[in-house]
């Protein structure tokens, strides 16, 4: 396992850590502002929000890359299924591409598929993932063309009924089966994975197509499932436990920090956030 006490080059922001994916939230800075502030730090990886970079994305990219960052990735797609995805078909297709090519012009490596809850009408989340097996199919080639890798990113199951049908890493590694492609795999998310004892076992299954490995905690009293994770340390994850198993499944690209926390971390000095991760990361990741 990598050995990050003297060295976070492996370190990644997720700017929801500032909460800069929703309206309103957290201090408000620029996305130029959250890049010189992660080269200040030596953080070299970020991960944008759509909502960020709309309009932007050559811009932002490439002012990324000019404060010496790399652009890891973007999240994420729309919601493919259930109570919060558009009602048409077309619309979630279209919305996909652009999101996909949002991803290419901002010279991200990885765009994120948060799949969407139950579709309404049905029962249980077998059939929601077969739509969203189409969805990802149709998917795959335009984002090869243009160079572009899709992570499923599963969710944990309290998310089940409206945010995510796909809840298990097995389930994930599943759909990249069905589908068979190079550009298509797994994100895994410390939140969302770390209760399921048999992550070790699918993570050998992942091997080169686990694209994405995302840090935090889950606090053991958490007041907001969406709204209340904890910094890394902070909860009951076993964190090195963790990225050690994802790593020996040949995992050695970027730990992106993502933290969603309306009433703790969103309401300090971004700054004060920024430092406080970069010293979790060396002191317990």
């Amino acid at each position: 396992m990598r050995d990050f006490r003297h060295d976070h080059s492996a370190l990644a922001l997720n700017t929801a850590t500032l909460g800069h994916n929703v309206p309103g939230a957290g201090a408000g800075w620029s996305p130029e502002r959250t890049i010189d502030a992660c080269a200040e730090r030596g953080i070299t990886g970020i991960v944008f929000w759509r909502r960020e970079i709309e309009g932007r994305a050559c811009a932002i990219g490439a002012r990324a890359r000019a404060a010496g960052l790399s652009v890891v990735g973007l999240c994420r797609s729309p919601f493919l299924v259930g109570p919060l995805a558009p009602q048409r078909h077309d619309d979630i297709a279209d919305d996909f591409r652009r999101a996909i090519d949002q991803t290419a012009e901002l010279g991200a490596d990885v765009l994120t598929i948060v799949t969407g809850g139950v579709q309404p009408g049905t029962k249980g989340v077998k059939d929601s993932l077969k739509i969203v097996a189409e969805y990802v199919a149709n998917a795959v080639p335009f984002a090869a063309a243009v160079d572009v890798r899709l992570a499923l990113e599963p969710l944990h199951p309290v998310y089940g009924g409206d945010r995510s049908c796909l809840t298990t890493t097995r389930d994930a590694l599943d759909l990249c089966d069905l589908i068979d492609a190079d550009n298509l795999g797994v994100a895994i998310d410390v939140y969302h994975v770390w209760w399921d004892t048999d992550l070790p076992r699918q993570l050998g299954r992942a091997g080169n197509r686990i694209f994405g490995f995302h840090l935090c905690d889950w606090l053991a009293r958490t007041s907001d499932v969406l709204l209340d994770r904890g910094m890394m340390g902070d909860g009951v994850a076993d964190l090195r436990a963790l990225r050690s198993a994802v790593e020996d499944a040949g995992y050695a690209g970027f730990c992106e920090v993502e933290i969603f926390s309306a009433n703790n971390w969103w309401k300090r000095d971004p700054g004060e956030v920024l430092d406080v991760m970069t010293e979790r990361f060396r002191s317990v990741c």
